[in-house]
């Protein structure tokens, strides 16, 4: 039996993103060793900017802590979806040579969903639709605004 053409080997993607964590840890820690070295200078610019170098790796962590928390949550609902059979199918949607779906296409997809989801916007499937919908209309914005909803709603929180 031949491997199903839609389901790819996550793996490359998943070492991809340990080698980025990993060499942004080693820029933290190097950048926080650097914030160390100007306060130690004593002077007052170095102990002030040395304060400001020692935030980043802090802001930086945070960042990539919400991000690979965010992207986990997504993959949940989708696997939940892809489960009950309740993704968006768009394998017979025209597409562009770049492979991604066509404006109008996309648009009257969205407008489908999006009836949907105005039925029962507190359902978290809906609203995992129409986020869905939102990426292929090209609403980045929008997409990960309403996935943020989803996984609120999935989650009880909202």
């Amino acid at each position: 039996m031949a491997a199903d053409p839609a389901r790819r080997d996550a793996r490359p993607i998943v070492w991809m993103i340990g080698f980025l964590v990993i060499a942004l840890v080693v820029y933290f820690v190097i950048l926080g060793q650097r914030g160390f070295d100007l306060i130690s200078s004593g002077t007052v610019a170095g102990i002030g900017v040395g304060i400001g170098v020692l935030i980043l790796p802090f802001i930086g962590a945070w960042l990539i802590f919400a991000t690979l928390r965010a992207g986990i949550e997504h993959q949940k609902l989708a696997r939940i979806m892809a489960a009950e059979g309740r993704e968006l199918d768009v394998s017979d949607l025209p597409r562009r040579p770049s492979g991604r779906i066509e404006r109008d296409a996309a648009d009257d997809l969205f407008a489908q969903i999006k009836q949907e989801w105005e039925a029962d916007p507190t359902d978290w499937h809906s609203t995992y639709r129409i986020a869905r919908a939102y990426d292929y209309a090209g609403d980045r914005g929008r997409a990960r605004e309403m996935m943020k909803r989803a996984v609120a709603q999935y989650k009880g929180e909202e």
